[in-house]
């Protein structure tokens, strides 16, 4: 994209509105809200300013109402959709990365009181379980849509990692963290 600088909101923004077509930020808000909001989490101010500033780099079509609220509405150009293309086509070395707190305080765990462990892995046990039941929700609500196949793959990744976290906090909540390598495939 000779020298544009698009980061992974910028991906989101784009790749949401060639999925949903014309979206204000409203729209967009939403719709991450209830997607990739589950998996990416970033500022959702910035999918209030980021479509302006795709629009100025001829990535989306602005248009906006001749009255009322003036609401924004943005469309994807083809310079937008091959953007996204290319993206998608790049191969991605980035390792995963996660920013969970519970793994956080877990790490500082024994500046704390030991109880503070037990009682961490009790909630992130709830946590899991009600995300799981989420997951398996939309499972049942969308898995047999033919439009929403492409995206259940990610559905299906989110619960192995909801399964994997829930096996994890339960196996030290029960002080057995050790049988989590007994089970665990080697390489």
């Amino acid at each position: 994209m000779n020298g544009i600088r698009l980061s992974s909101t910028s991906y989101v923004v784009l790749g949401m509105v060639a999925l949903r077509g014309p979206s204000t930020p409203y729209d967009l808000k939403r719709a991450v809200g209830h997607s990739v909001g589950y998996f990416w989490h970033f500022p959702h101010a910035q999918l209030y300013s980021e479509p302006d500033r795709l629009a100025e780099l001829g990535l989306l079509e602005l248009s906006t109402e001749d009255g009322g609220r003036r609401r924004k509405t943005y469309s994807i150009t083809e310079e937008g959709r091959t953007a996204v293309r290319e993206w998608l086509a790049a191969p991605t070395n980035e390792h995963f990365q996660m920013r969970d707190i519970a793994e956080l305080k877990l790490f500082f765990n024994e500046v704390g009181d030991p109880a503070d462990v037990t009682n961490l892995a009790h909630e992130q046990i709830k946590q899991h379980q009600q995300r799981i039941a989420v997951y398996e929700d939309m499972q049942s609500r969308f898995g047999e849509s033919e439009p929403a196949q492409p995206r259940m793959i990610t559905l299906e990744l989110g619960l192995e990692m909801e399964h994997a976290a829930l096996r994890f906090w339960s196996a030290l909540a029960d002080g057995e963290v050790n049988r989590l390598s007994a089970g665990r495939p080697q390489l």
